[in-house]
């Protein structure tokens, strides 16, 4: 399959409009998705959710039928979305994901094509559909491919990272994937952007993947709203300074929402039927993060957002 702008663009029209309020992943994902959106197209941040609860301004809950979830997949229809997980146990699309601008939906991906999973990260993903190049850099490279580890999946996935770069096509993916396998790029990612990330506050843990060739594990950041908006705030600087993006403002005052998480074998979730689950357990969002893992979310609610309450 190939992408065609135009056609996601007339299927979600949102995904050009200016000044929408969005709610973001509560993680450096998140974050570097809000300064792309705000800078190119004046989104306001109004709220976190970390897929367990939700921090929301009281803008978001006024304007809730214009709220649009980014590195996010909600089930309320209602809800416009855009990220990346997979959600299709073996085809079927579930009510409410219709207005989810999702690669690996709109790709046909399931549980059963893993090895075909959209390999980048959501903020990619923007660039593709804007068409927007970044300042050749190797600092503001290295920020955009920290992002969801993409440069290490570059590294372990090649094979379905150049066919996803097919489905994406009329891009300069050359300049931006360019020496990402070689040594001195993994050396320069640990010795020039990982201090930095680290003296900012905004390194929480490590991902799974090691780099090929130094071994070096990904960092990854994940943040609470109550506590970490000072980190918040220096990595948005930090993305204006190398990427030039406008950093958006941060809601000052928010509402915490909170929730409840579930991790659960796949199996069982095939056994009971997708849609009678989500029914019965009130889901308001899941992925599946493996073939055989099934995580989801529950606000108590399956036929409202949590804002409405």
């Amino acid at each position: 399959m190939i992408f065609q702008r135009n056609e996601l663009f007339t299927r979600f029209p949102w995904l050009q409009e200016k000044n929408l309020p969005m709610i973001i992943s509560a993680d450096y994902d998140g974050l570097i998705c809000a300064a792309f959106l705000h800078h190119f197209f004046n989104w306001k941040l109004e709220g976190f959710y970390d897929l367990t609860n939700i921090w929301v301004s009281k803008q978001a809950m006024n304007n809730k039928k214009n709220l649009v979830w980014v590195d996010l997949n909600i089930l309320p229809k209602q809800g416009k979305a855009i990220g990346g997980h997979i959600i299709s146990l073996s085809g079927e699309v579930p009510n409410g994901f219709q207005s989810s601008c999702n690669p690996n939906i709109l790709n046909g991906i399931t549980a059963g094509d893993f090895h075909k999973k959209f390999p980048f990260s959501t903020v990619i993903y923007l660039l593709w559909l804007h068409n927007i190049s970044i300042k050749k850099e190797l600092i503001a490279k290295q920020l955009l491919l920290h992002s969801d580890a993409t440069w290490l999946k570059f590294q372990h996935y090649p094979k379905n990272c150049k066919e996803w770069q097919t489905h994406l096509s009329d891009y300069d993916w050359n300049w931006l994937f360019r020496g990402v396998k070689s040594n001195s790029f993994e050396k320069r990612i640990d010795d020039q952007l990982y201090p930095i990330l680290r003296s900012l506050g905004a390194i929480s843990g490590n991902s799974k993947l090691n780099s090929s060739k130094l071994k070096i594990q990904s960092r990854q950041f994940q943040f609470n709203p109550d506590w970490d908006m000072d980190v918040v705030l220096n990595l948005f600087t930090l993305f204006g300074k190398h990427l030039e993006w406008t950093p958006p403002a941060v809601p000052d005052q928010l509402t915490f929402i909170p929730g409840r998480r579930y991790k659960l074998p796949l199996a069982a979730i095939k056994e009971k039927g997708l849609q009678k689950f989500l029914n019965e357990r009130k889901v308001f969002s899941y992925a599946i993060p493996s073939p055989r893992i099934f995580n989801f979310t529950t606000f108590g609610d399956a036929h409202k957002s949590p804002l409405d309450k």
